[in-house]
């Protein structure tokens, strides 16, 4: 990816001339291109791994797989979040690791821990960098200096059992690969997620993903059936059995641990073959609440649909801007669902026919496939537009959380209520957008973007914002994740999530399987 922004960037995406106008007369955006240094202008702090640390590290993996070069650590320096992007403006010394380590096997991830732990160095384990909650920064707290260990080396199909539907494949897959491995073979994984493009099959079960498909395939958690793992303390093979009642499962460990306990360089995962059907449907609500109740009655039935999400009105808006036709009608306000179904013809159309069903029964109307098409068409395009927002001038970011059915309308106008108020007091209004992204029978994920102008110090601006709506969502009964991870950005709120008791439980598990604490500091554990 680009270093100071998302993706490829020849797939940028410049802001219209009506664009740049609704941004000047409804939110006080400036608007004008703010040009950021040039990758040959970027300073980073110079590199603290000494030259007998670089040997060392060299000894393990190969002269060719080590690298202090400023083009290299670089790339590696932070994720993909708002914060990340902007501080990637500064001309200012950038913090950066001190070198990046290329392993390729396990026997040489585990003999770069034991050195890296006699020697003092953190470890940051790196996928493919797409982190938006402060993942990857490279923390050294109390160590000599932080190194990225990159897992790019660990890219194959390991294995397919194509009787019993696993495959095992290596942590530094990327999404599109693996899945075009598995295709040569007649088989999906069916896990795509926004990041989806260079996110990688490690990163999905530290971070406990959540792909778009998840209606009808699951999180990525729900699909992992056993993990490789190497940790300082030894190496772990996890996943005896497709169900065990041996204790307690020691994959949940690992399975959101964001490279805190372990470093994963390998999973076994449930595959299914290729669909043979593909359906899409649009269907149009009056309002959040009665799209939200017609949402629940899908999950609570189980009709599943491969994806199902639901727009508000302020995002139901923004998206039929560039359009005054859906589906052959006028729309007018409202809120936009869009459905997808994949299978055999059969199983398409029988879910098809039940999901629709209870759309309608619940005030939905149907708008045909051209809407479901279109989002899938851009799905994973978004990103690229916060790039060319946060050029012009505007503060852009999104966040997410979950929670029950029952709670999810109250959360809601918290969350937009925390967001407008705290940006209000930074001197801006604000748009703030929101969407059910995946449902559950007991509850539903809420994901938020904001839109707002930058003022004064940016970086400071969002975390004033950021803090204040953290407060909100733990205040209200949400998570303060569901499928964005915790990092350094929500590292603060751990303990209300989870206890004083369960923080105590972590760092026991942190200190036996990484006694000198070297793996990803600073990130997950308070």
């Amino acid at each position: 990816m680009k270093w100071d922004a998302w993706g490829d960037e020849a797939k940028a995406k410049p802001l219209s001339d009506n664009i740049r106008a609704l941004l000047q007369q409804a939110l006080g955006v400036s608007a004008d291109e703010v040009a950021g240094p040039d990758r040959s202008e970027v300073v980073l702090q110079p590199s603290a791994l000494g030259d007998d640390d670089l040997r060392a590290l060299r000894d393990v993996v190969g002269d060719g797989n080590v690298s202090r070069a400023d083009a290299d650590r670089l790339p590696r320096a932070g994720g993909k979040s708002t914060l990340d992007l902007l501080r990637r403006k500064s001309r200012t010394p950038q913090a950066a690791p001190d070198a990046v380590v290329l392993p390729g096997n396990d026997d040489e991830v585990a003999a770069l821990l034991q050195v890296c732990s006699r020697r003092r160095i953190a470890v940051v384990p790196f996928g493919g960098g797409t982190s938006v909650v402060g993942g990857l920064d490279p923390v050294r707290e109390k160590f000599s200096a932080v190194v990225s260990l990159d897992l790019r080396r660990f890219d194959q199909l390991e294995s397919l059992d194509e009787v019993s539907g696993e495959a095992v494949l290596g942590a530094g897959l990327p999404g599109p690969k693996a899945e075009e491995l598995l295709a040569a073979r007649g088989f999906e994984l069916g896990h795509y997620p926004q990041s989806f493009q260079y996110a990688t099959i490690g990163g999905f079960a530290a971070t406990r993903s959540s792909g778009q498909d998840s209606s009808g395939y699951g999180r990525f958690d729900d699909m992992v059936c056993g993990l490789r793992v190497v940790t300082p303390s030894g190496k772990l093979e996890l996943g005896r059995a497709p169900a065990s009642a041996a204790g307690p499962d020691l994959r949940d460990l690992f399975l959101g641990s964001e490279g805190t306990l372990g470093v994963i360089t390998a999973v076994r995962l449930r595959v299914h073959r290729l669909p043979e059907v593909k359906r899409f449907e649009a269907w149009r609500f009056d309002d959040f609440d009665t799209g939200a109740a017609a949402l629940r009655a899908v999950a609570q039935l189980g009709t599943q649909p491969t994806v199902i999400r639901l727009s508000d009105e302020a995002e139901t808006g923004v998206n039929l801007a560039m359009t005054d036709k859906i589906g052959g009608e006028q729309v007018t306000g409202g809120c936009l669902a869009v459905t997808v179904f994949e299978g055999t013809e059969q199983q398409v159309a029988a879910r098809h026919e039940l999901t629709s069903a209870v759309l309608r029964e619940a005030g939905g109307t149907s708008l045909g496939p051209e809407p479901a098409q279109a989002w899938e068409h851009g799905r994973f395009d978004a990103p690229y537009l916060r790039d060319s927002l946060l050029a012009a001038g505007a503060l852009c970011e999104t966040l997410e959380t979950a929670t029950s059915w029952s709670n999810a309308a109250t959360l809601k106008a918290a969350v937009t209520s925390a967001l407008q108020s705290a940006l209000a007091e930074t001197g801006t209004r604000s748009l703030v957008l929101c969407h059910i992204s995946h449902i559950y029978p007991t509850g539903c994920s809420l994901y938020f973007t904001v839109v707002a102008a930058q003022r004064g110090d940016a970086v400071a601006q969002w975390q004033q914002v950021k803090r204040a709506v953290s407060d909100a969502i733990m205040a209200n009964g949400g998570t303060i994740t569901h499928h964005h991870a915790v990092g350094v950005d929500h590292r603060p709120w751990m303990t209300d999530e989870v206890g004083e008791l369960g923080v105590r439980v972590l760092r026991a598990v942190k200190n036996e399987l990484d006694p000198h604490g070297i793996l990803n500091p600073g990130k997950l554990i308070p």
